[in-house]
């Protein structure tokens, strides 16, 4: 069995899926909006929230990159939503006290150390780091399970990157992911996560979901994902260059209570269950007599056929072999016929 353990959360087979509502930078750097989002998330149920650490020197020199769903470069993006340790520190602290698990995605060496002191139960490896193979390795060396995102990255990429997470002997979880935001359905792709199930056995499988709407984490639950991570906000008001793809509160629950009745539906194998019976009384056909059968008679199909209900003795499915047998008894029109009432 593949599983992965944060925080007392057991994630894998045999466990319900786990939601993750990723805040990210969604608080644009505001702490009272980070706690309004880790309240709504709360309220609804939610298992765990994750934002993301950004030590904006250690991770980037100052550059005017702009991300295609923005229009300001990335340095004064992160120099903006990033925040401090005290206040990584009291939302941590904040979401444990609403029973729920605190994640964030380091992107830079600093602030792995920073999450590493702040003692969180795993970290989250984003998509553009998973070949940062440098910067994996020192995550990885800190010991705790890892959940990697391998957007942007072939399997070949994604190798190098497990084999780092293998030689230092921590859990990890492995999350398909398309890198557009917002994805198109169409670029989704979730033939991929029978493909990394297949290509790492030893993985809990996930899925990291930036398209619209809910539908394609459910049907990525359904295909075995055991980890679904969605960008959440409390409103569409807010300004970010992830709101826009950013689920609500509504939508987040509907996407924890669909995962949970996934997860009960799921598994399994084809055969007839105890709980059928009642069904089969009523829904089974049986052979009848379609006319009065005096002893003596052949059973052919001008005399016999099948019908419901299900409580006879000679289901359907044996019909073709009372056909040619001989009446020993007189058989009413309707009367359902047993075995001892013929012979060959």
């Amino acid at each position: 069995m593949k599983r992965i353990d944060i925080c007392g959360r057991s994630i894998g087979d045999g466990f319900p899926p786990l939601v993750i509502a990723e805040i990210g930078i969604n608080h644009e750097g505001d702490v009272k909006r980070a706690i309004r989002m880790i309240d709504d998330a709360a309220a609804v149920g939610c298992e765990c929230v994750k934002f993301q650490t950004h030590i904006v020197e250690d991770e980037m020199i100052p550059n005017t990159v702009t991300p295609a769903n923005a229009n300001e470069t990335i340095w004064e993006i992160m120099k903006r939503c990033a925040l401090s340790e005290a206040d990584e520190r009291m939302l941590k602290n904040y979401t444990e006290s609403k029973g729920m698990i605190f994640l964030s995605t380091p992107f830079s060496r600093a602030a792995a150390l920073r999450l590493h002191s702040l003692n969180v139960g795993a970290f989250k490896i984003g998509s553009g780091e998973c070949n940062n193979y440098p910067l994996v390795d020192v995550i990885a060396g800190l010991g705790r399970p890892i959940i990697l995102s391998t957007g942007m990255n072939d399997i070949p990429s994604i190798e190098k990157a497990v084999a780092i997470l293998r030689q230092h002997k921590v859990p990890y979880s492995l999350m398909h992911c398309t890198s557009v935001y917002p994805t198109p359905y169409e670029e989704v792709r979730l033939g991929a996560l029978a493909e990394l199930g297949s290509g790492f056995p030893d993985a809990v499988i996930g899925f990291s979901d930036h398209s619209m709407g809910i539908y394609p984490s459910l049907a990525a639950i359904a295909l075995g994902a055991h980890v679904v991570e969605k960008h959440f906000t409390s409103t569409k008001d807010w300004p970010g260059p992830d709101i826009p793809m950013s689920i609500l509160p509504d939508e987040l629950a509907q996407l924890i209570d669909g995962s949970r009745v996934i997860f009960r539906c799921n598994g399994g194998r084809k055969g007839v269950l105890d709980a059928e019976a009642a069904t089969i009384e009523f829904a089974y056909a049986c052979v009848v007599a379609i006319a009065d059968i005096a002893p003596g008679d052949f059973l052919t199909r001008a005399n016999i056929w099948v019908k419901r209900p299900g409580t006879g003795e000679i289901k359907a499915e044996h019909y073709s072999d009372v056909l040619g047998r001989r009446a020993v008894r007189r058989i009413d029109k309707n009367e359902q016929i047993r075995w001892g009432d013929t012979l060959e």
